[in-house]
């Protein structure tokens, strides 16, 4: 498991977002089913090794496994699951200065940053068949760590529009309100429906389409796709 510098390298997502937001097709529909081909699962294994196959099939069993648990019920196992990956930068992992993995590719790997957590975790949420409206990948400021106000992204649970929500994180493996992580200051947030500027710890102000965000919208295509 990665340790507390880990996240510390996590790319200052902060300045890059600046250069990302551009205007493109949205690409996400508001559902997600996971569909892992034989093409992937033995290319994943050609690549990386049996184990990679193994870690596959173990995200797709844990889906099917679990559709009728409750909200509750699954937002911890998706944010167990995906925080046993260990933390391994962009640059280490991909040569890139900032690259946002698939889950596929994630886990395949077996490696990520505070983005590819985040990602993993909310598109098991939809595959488990939860509301992609009470969920958003989530850009925040992590004000313990150093530099001060490191950038950092979760994942956030909202249980209804207006409430606080719970915060899915690789730094912390409890499942927390926002109200009690003092520690992050939350900046936007996304997901297939929207983008969202940060309001307190509410559900902010709409900003437009996610799809402004051209990272997102690279990963979402590479959907389905991966290592073929």
């Amino acid at each position: 498991m990665n340790g507390i510098l880990g996240p510390v390298r996590c790319r200052a997502v902060a300045a890059a977002i600046v250069a990302i937001l551009i205007s493109v097709q949205a690409l996400v529909a508001a559902e997600f089913t996971l569909q892992l081909s034989e093409s992937v699962l033995a290319s994943a294994e050609r690549k990386f090794g049996p184990e990679a196959r193994q870690r596959l099939a173990d995200w797709v069993k844990l889906v099917a496994s679990n559709k009728k648990k409750s909200d509750a019920e699954k937002l911890r196992l998706a944010n167990d699951f995906f925080n046993q990956v260990p933390f391994v930068s962009d640059a280490e992992h991909w040569t890139r200065r900032d690259y946002w993995a698939t889950p596929t590719e994630m886990l395949a790997t077996n490696g990520g940053d505070c983005e590819d957590y985040s990602i993993g975790k909310y598109f098991t949420l939809l595959a488990l068949g939860m509301n992609m409206d009470r969920l958003r990948i989530t850009y925040v400021k992590a004000t313990t760590l150093p530099p001060a106000d490191q950038a950092h992204m979760v994942l956030t649970y909202y249980a209804t529009p207006d409430a606080v929500p719970l915060v899915l994180d690789n730094l912390q493996p409890i499942i927390k309100p926002a109200s009690e992580r003092g520690d992050l200051i939350p900046v936007y947030s996304f997901n297939g429906d929207g983008l969202w500027l940060a309001k307190e710890r509410g559900a902010g102000r709409s900003a437009g389409g996610a799809s402004r965000i051209s990272l997102w919208t690279e990963l979402n295509a590479r959907m389905g796709k991966e290592f073929l």
